[in-house]
């Protein structure tokens, strides 16, 4: 039998194109790939709303609007392709006019961007209608609520649409910035060779958000952020820092090994994890009253690798924090004691190697060198580069996904193995009872999270 699963998509149907999501990244992102000649197939767009094309073509424009000038003629392009199906996923029968307006096509992308709660019953209707074959469904994160739920929902999706031919995104995977993490260690000898147990102290990755949580607090109430952010974007980031160079360039070679480094991650205990919740998160509308859902998050995660093993690697998320910026720290050990020119690092500051992927993609370093003409006297000096050619950006990252999506390409996704992996590490502190500790907005989160970490978390760069 042929395997399709990798053949490129000759239209693209997109389930919640009326939504948030389409809104504010997948129809701004289908934009930019019609500029970069990279989107030539139809876009059937399906909701749940009585839209018709004219209007789908009008919200689409709004939308890219939003995000700076519009080209007029690849906006024209990208319109001419867009079309709209209204479905009801309750009713079968619905799903004909939509079969009758894709199969004739050819081989289909199904992009759900609707909640988690529909993937079955949209994967079962698809099939009903006879467009599972010759076909490929993708699905956004997050994947189940935990291990059970994902095996779960992986039966009832596969039994549709087998595992070669189901896409779980995770559009973290898109960012170039992340990408890098694992190209700038593997080809720069000078981090390679330091960046391992026997120089690195500790490793700290933060995903800061400034702003609240809006309008989306009834998802919010019933995800939080550990489910929202750190089972999934936080780990496959940490993953690209910590995976080992794949055999070749492959699809194949990459996700094996990116599916190695998770199985090597232990899982977390409930002592090294501290939850919070700003002031002020139970006044948002759809919060339950006494909510115990936390908007922080911060834990200790250990590798078990020849590389990394015996190095704490500190995570830590959350929402209305002092900034909004994505960093992974390295701090390295201090030079050995006991000489005149090492006397005054004692005391100062450690080396830092700072990874920064977004807002700005760069690098710094904090370097100690001596004060004047005293040796025993030590200066700290930080170099930054700028990767003005990376970005960390989401609708970029999602112009990514949705390209891999259409042309077949696996790399960019995840996997049920790495999906199952990442239940298993975060999976005893999800449905703890314990109270979330209150943190001002504005703030880096508790305090009591400083524990976790010797000599506390370093400061980010602010953008």
């Amino acid at each position: 039998m042929t395997d399709t699963s990798r053949q490129p998509a000759d239209a693209l149907v997109l389930f919640g194109i009326t939504g948030d999501l389409a809104k504010k990244m997948l129809l701004p992102a289908l934009y930019q790939l019609v500029r970069q000649d990279l989107l030539t197939v139809p876009v059937i767009g399906v909701g749940r709303s009585d839209w018709d094309d004219a209007r789908l073509r009008d919200h689409a424009r709004d939308c890219v609007a939003e995000q700076g000038a519009v080209d007029e003629d690849a906006f024209a392009r990208f319109a001419a392709l867009l079309s709209y199906v209204p479905v009801d996923y309750d009713d079968p029968a619905t799903f004909t006019a939509l079969a009758a307006k894709a199969r004739p096509l050819g081989y289909l992308a199904h992009y759900i961007a609707v909640p988690p709660e529909t993937y079955a019953t949209i994967a079962r209707r698809l099939a009903e209608a006879g467009l599972h074959d010759d076909a490929r469904l993708i699905v956004e994160k997050p994947f189940g609520h935990d291990r059970a739920s994902a095996r779960d929902l992986q039966a009832e999706l596969t039994a549709h649409f087998p595992e070669e031919r189901l896409r779980r995104v995770d559009h973290f995977l898109g960012k170039s910035a992340v990408d890098n993490l694992l190209t700038i260690r593997l080809a720069n000898p000078l981090l390679s060779a330091v960046l391992c147990r026997e120089y690195v102290c500790s490793v700290q990755l933060t995903m800061a958000e400034d702003f609240d949580v809006a309008d989306r607090g009834g998802f919010y109430d019933a995800t939080g952020c550990l489910r929202d952010v750190v089972e999934n974007h936080l780990l496959q980031t940490l993953v690209y820092f910590l995976m080992e160079a794949p055999r070749t360039g492959s699809a194949a070679d990459l996700l094996d090994e990116r599916t190695r480094t998770l199985r090597a991650i232990r899982t977390a205990r409930a002592e090294d994890y501290v939850r919070g919740q700003y002031a002020g998160y139970q006044d948002v509308d759809d919060v339950a009253p006494g909510s115990t859902t936390e908007t922080y998050a911060a834990l200790i995660l250990y590798a078990d690798t020849a590389r990394w093993s015996g190095v704490p690697i500190a995570i830590r998320a959350g929402k209305a924090m002092a900034t909004t910026a994505i960093e992974l720290i390295v701090e390295l050990t201090r030079a050995i004691p006991g000489y005149h020119h090492t006397h005054g690092a004692q005391t100062a500051a450690p080396n830092l190697i700072r990874l920064r992927i977004g807002p700005d993609a760069g690098l710094s370093l904090t370097l100690l060198t001596q004060h004047g003409d005293d040796a025993t006297r030590i200066d700290e000096n930080t170099a930054r580069l700028d990767f003005t050619q990376l970005t960390g950006d989401d609708t970029d990252a999602y112009r990514n996904v949705l390209h891999d999506a259409l042309t077949g390409k696996t790399s960019r996704f995840v996997t049920m193995q790495m999906v199952d992996e990442c239940w298993r590490i975060t999976g005893p502190l999800l449905n703890t009872e314990t109270k979330p500790l209150t943190y001002e907005p504005g703030s880096w989160g508790p305090s009591e999270a400083e524990r976790l970490v010797p000599g506390g978390w370093h400061p980010l760069e602010l953008p």
